[in-house]
């Protein structure tokens, strides 16, 4: 039986033929933490008396704070510093930009790799043929520990872009096109493999764009079999990666179709970056703010096809316009060829290369009642500032800029009057996530239950990223579920032994820790949903936390009632009612009884 992409780099990467469904113990070619989660994973080695098992593969990124300019950041950037220092770990300090950009710039990162790092778009390399993976802080720490992590071995959907996109269609038009067919949820737990008439000719930029949001898919990574200019491209320094492609007789959980003929420029809508319309239905909303930037739309080409909308124009007095390249070497090359002066004279302020919106405290976060287009990847609640988030391409967003109201490239309006003033963001916040280690725990579970009825529930929902500077658990849950409407006083009638029951992909979004150990913190026994978000999962099983799969939400089960679950058979019991959920695996198992992954 032939492959996926997926599963032959897994198979290289592990002593076994890799099948859906399947626990392999993957060897990760490159480890890396970033600045907001490197102090967490070098403090759970310390905690676990690890060391590095190989210097030589193993990095940190400082991309979320380039600028190092909150304390916090800052303090936490020194340490991995010197950790760094001492141990001859590589380091991307704050002038290098986005981490995931700069490994398959530097080429660390190549067809059939394996790539791991605190971020949960490092699935960006299937761009380039590689498996990237996003992971929480134990994660990191024990794959930088041994060499290698567990993985289960994700089914393959296969995507065909069917058709010819219209004149004005993007890359991001594309992969927003693909998000409002497939949803929040249609990728959940798989890889996919990205094929289709234009698909061959798609430039290193495009399938970066397009791999990126696959996260926002619920999926584990979006992969393209490399052409020859991108194995030109990963080789071009002297490096030695050979092509990759799936078998003729792979097998696919699932084939999709998405028309994307003549399609036009398209923007999600706040809160849902699956929510998304043509901006034709959008034109005439005032906005007050761009950003153009992230590892979706932070590259050399993103700037130009911005500059190009702008040149010779300025922006609207009602708007502000914020850029942000991917990487040092991307700004230098937009120095160079005069891209920047564009931008600049239309007037934007370009910040530091780095991720920026997508963190607390950086270029791009909006204010309450502010209305901003943005290009990057994610416009989930309170994600990017307190205001309103559309995503949108570099061109449409630069149409936006000039307008002051959303519209396309091909038919910008006089700038509208100036909105009126938002109010300041609040101060940012940090945090960290320490378990204490337990054995023998009880595999039957009893507690009473809090029924959470929402799908898509983001981690930023879970724990916000404000609170980014909360080093002690005992303060995390006080933070739970504080960016959920109805739900912001959990924490005041949580009670040790409870446990939350929610709706499918659950923890979606971004590969905090917190986001578990809020639960952690405030005595919660177990969470069940029908599927999780795959990084959060992950993170819930490596930190000890039961976490079962099944659909609970249509149960005869009310607020409160007392619920027997046994995690050896996954079945639930409660009065007048019963269920089965998946039993724990062995893996689960293994982890949860000695407390998390990196318990000894």
């Amino acid at each position: 039986m032939g492959q996926t992409i997926i599963e032959k780099i897994i198979s290289q990467h592990s002593d076994s033929v890799a099948r859906p469904g399947e626990i392999a113990d993957v060897e990760i070619d490159v480890r890396v933490a970033r600045d907001f989660g490197g102090a967490n994973v070098v403090k759970n080695l310390q905690n676990a008396g690890l060391k590095v098992a190989d210097p030589r593969k193993t990095l940190f990124t400082f991309d979320t704070n380039p600028g190092g300019s909150d304390q916090g950041y800052a303090a936490n950037q020194q340490f991995c510093r010197e950790y760094a220092r001492e141990h001859g770990i590589g380091l991307r300090d704050i002038t290098q930009g986005i981490g995931t950009h700069l490994a398959i710039e530097d080429g660390l990162v190549g067809p059939g790799s394996t790539f791991i790092s605190t971020d949960s778009h490092a699935n960006i390399m299937g761009a380039v043929g590689a498996f990237g993976q996003g992971m929480g802080d134990q994660d990191i720490a024990a794959a930088w520990a041994n060499g290698s992590i567990w993985f289960k071995v994700p089914h393959t959907i296969k995507i065909y872009l069917k058709g010819t996109p219209g004149p004005l269609a993007k890359a991001k038009d594309i992969v927003l096109a693909m998000a409002r067919q497939l949803g929040a949820g249609g990728l959940l737990g798989c890889a996919a493999e990205i094929y289709g008439d234009i698909v061959d000719e798609m430039p290193l930029a495009d399938r970066v764009t397009i791999a990126s949001m696959c996260t926002e898919m619920g999926g584990i990574a979006a992969l393209f079999t490399p052409n020859d200019a991108i194995m030109e491209y990963c080789n071009r320094n002297g490096g030695n990666f050979l092509p990759i492609a799936a078998d003729a007789d792979a097998q696919y959980k699932d084939s999709v179709e998405i028309d994307i003929e003549g399609l036009e420029p398209m923007a999600a809508r706040p809160g849902h970056p699956e929510d998304v319309v043509p901006v034709s239905e959008l034109v005439g909303r005032p906005i007050d703010s761009v950003f153009i930037g992230s590892c979706t739309n932070g590259r050399l080409e993103d700037l130009r096809m911005a500059a190009s909308v702008l040149r010779g124009k300025k922006v609207a007095d009602s708007v502000v316009l914020k850029v942000v390249p991917s990487t040092r070497s991307v700004w230098e090359a937009a120095l160079e060829e005069g891209v920047v002066k564009e931008l600049m004279d239309a007037g934007a302020l370009i910040g530091n290369a780095g991720c920026a919106g997508c963190a607390a405290g950086q270029i791009g976060q909006n204010g309450p009642g502010e209305v901003t287009i943005s290009t990057g990847n994610r416009n989930y609640a309170g994600k990017q500032g307190k205001g309103e988030v559309y995503l949108a391409s570099p061109a449409t967003a630069a149409a936006c800029a000039l307008a002051g109201v959303i519209c396309r490239e091909d038919d910008i309006p006089a700038p509208k009057a100036p909105a009126k003033t938002a109010e300041a963001n609040d101060t940012p916040e940090q945090v960290s996530n320490e378990s204490p280690a337990q054995t023998n725990k009880p595999t039957v579970l009893k507690g009473r239950v809090w029924l959470v009825d929402e799908a898509n529930i983001d981690t930023d929902m879970i724990f916000h990223n404000r609170h980014l500077a909360v080093t002690e658990l005992s303060e995390m849950g006080q933070h739970a579920f504080g960016n959920l409407p109805g739900w912001e006083d959990f924490p005041s009638k949580a009670q040790e032994g409870d446990l939350v029951i929610t709706g499918p992909n659950f923890g979606c979004g971004s590969s905090r820790q917190q986001a578990v150990d809020c639960f952690t913190a405030l005595g919660v026994k177990a969470l069940i949903a029908p599927s999780y978000g795959a990084i959060y999962e992950r993170n819930a099983i490596n930190a000890g936390m039961p976490v079962l799969v099944a659909d609970l939400l249509n149960s005869s089960l009310k607020n409160g009632t007392h619920v027997e679950m046994d995690l050896e058979t996954g079945k639930m019991t409660w009065e007048g009612g019963d269920a089965q959920a998946d039993p724990f695996s062995k893996v689960q198992m293994d982890i949860y009884q000695r407390g998390g992954l990196l318990a000894r």
